[in-house]
């Protein structure tokens, strides 16, 4: 059932809980310095797919942060001019999506270039290393130890490395990046447009994940892929008495920390019977930014496929920005 007018009034007021790290922007800056001391070592290969008289595909390997030996699906549409480029984020758990559903953006002109979280299915090494539990999944990994050696901060500096690679492959037009993600992607998306601001043009959100983490608890929404938060205080904080040093850890890798150093367009579509992401995180982290933004809302979709939404990616990416999709 869409929501009623009183439910959106409260959604537009609604600014976020979760705190922001004090050195939110000082930590940041640290960890990309790091990734940006790895030295870039990749590899191109031919794919296991066969090639196609308009595209080409690669398997992308390249190093990471500590060493880790990471992978991501390359697509390069066989055009003789600088092709722009999509960075696809997928959801959690899994992998990058088929180089069949990959091809929608190389048969738009778009070199496309989709990584394997590590240790999520796909073929990137998770090195490990993380202090504590991890059996609840990568939201806790590293939650025990230093902010810095969290599961995500590496995720992100990984990343970094990958917006450096980009920028030195030929063919591509390095001035012309998009990212589109969805869920855990669209969350990792929002950080990668946060930290490479000088990369990113324009950027696809769809109902982000790793959002305003203590608004989810507040909710009774800890589960499904916010899970790993309510296990972890169940096992480990039974009496709630180290809640806001948890979320306080946390706001180094919430999205609604990341939103206001967005500078890229940002279209953001949000499903109305969400059930996942809750709709205040999401409202939430796109009030936080100050970037130009396009908030779309689809009433009767939720944590799912949204076609509608994928039509307009179409024209937000190829025909000019937010004016030529909204």
């Amino acid at each position: 059932m869409p929501i009623s007018l009183e439910q959106q009034k409260i959604l537009e007021a609604y600014r976020g809980t979760n705190p922001i790290p004090a050195d939110f922007d000082e930590f940041w800056a640290d960890r990309m310095r790091e990734a940006d001391d790895v030295a870039l070592c990749y590899t191109l290969e031919p794919a296991e797919v066969d090639p196609y008289p308009t595209c080409e595909f690669y398997n992308l390997w390249f190093k990471g942060m500590g060493g880790a030996r990471l992978y991501a699906r390359f697509l390069r549409p066989l055009i003789h001019t600088p092709l722009p480029v999509v960075l696809r984020f997928h959801g959690y758990p899994g992998r990058t999506r088929s180089w069949l559903e990959n091809c929608s953006f190389a048969g738009m002109g778009f070199a496309t270039i989709t990584m394997d979280n590590p240790g999520q299915g796909g073929r990137s090494q998770d090195i490990g290393g993380y202090k504590g539990s991890t059996v609840a999944g990568h939201l806790i990994a590293g939650l025990d130890g230093s902010a810095k050696d969290m599961y995500y901060v590496r995720l992100h500096q990984n990343i970094r490395i990958l917006c450096r690679i980009v920028q030195e492959l030929d063919g591509l037009d390095a001035t012309n990046v998009q990212v589109y993600g969805d869920s855990q992607g669209g969350g990792v998306g929002i950080a990668t447009c946060a930290l490479n601001p000088d990369v990113i043009k324009r950027a696809a959100i769809l109902y982000p994940f790793l959002s305003d983490f203590q608004k989810v608890c507040e909710l009774g929404a800890d589960q499904i892929a916010y899970e790993g938060l309510r296990y972890y205080a169940r096992w480990f904080d039974a009496r709630g008495m180290h809640a806001q040093e948890m979320f306080a850890q946390l706001g180094y890798i919430d999205s609604l920390s990341f939103a206001h150093l967005v500078r890229a367009e940002v279209l953001f579509g949000t499903g109305l019977v969400d059930e996942v992401c809750p709709l205040p995180t999401q409202y939430a982290v796109y009030h936080a930014m100050t970037c130009p933004k396009q908030h779309i809302l689809f009433p009767e979709f939720g944590h799912e496929e949204i076609p509608a939404f994928d039509d307009m990616v179409i024209n937000f990416f190829c025909g000019g920005g937010l004016d030529a999709c909204c």
